[in-house]
């Protein structure tokens, strides 16, 4: 595993365009609110992805990252065709998590429009093999950038 950047920050977020499809909707057209969980783990993988790190190659490594805790604040809703803009962060880190911050906005003309969702999502680091708590292995350290010990 060779991580090629860090971690983005709120100054310079990492940004993932989702196309919101018919079947994320309900009957009146507006993403179930469940989805946006699913847009958030969609960010975040493929932001590891792209900073050479894909989440694939994590596990086979033996490691996991499983959600620990998850806050959401919806603040409009979206709509079937949509184009929203994920923009990720990394808020905290500490020994074994890592909190990620979210905004999600609908794209006007390739910039963000009004915030629809802000979130919150702390992962652990797991051994695979035992299910146990780890420290990060130093591959990940280095994406996710220098331990913190932000307040909770």
């Amino acid at each position: 595993m060779a991580p090629r950047r860090s971690a983005p920050t709120r100054a310079e977020p990492y940004v993932h365009e989702v196309l919101v499809r018919y079947a994320e909707t309900d009957q009146m057209g507006v993403v179930h609110h469940a989805n946006f969980l699913l847009y958030l783990e969609d960010a975040r993988t493929v932001m590891l992805r792209d900073l050479g790190l894909p989440y694939g190659e994590v596990e086979r490594s033996g490691v996991a990252l499983p959600v620990r805790e998850v806050r959401l604040q919806y603040k409009s809703p979206a709509l079937y065709e949509d184009v929203l803009r994920v923009s990720l962060w990394v808020e905290r880190v500490r020994a074994a998590s890592v909190t990620f911050g979210y905004e999600i906005h609908r794209s006007v003309e390739g910039e963000a429009g009004a915030p629809l969702v802000s979130a919150q999502v702390e992962l652990a680091c797991m051994d695979l093999a035992t299910r146990r708590p780890r420290v990060f292995p130093d591959e990940l350290r280095e994406i996710f950038g220098p331990r913190s010990h932000g307040k909770r």
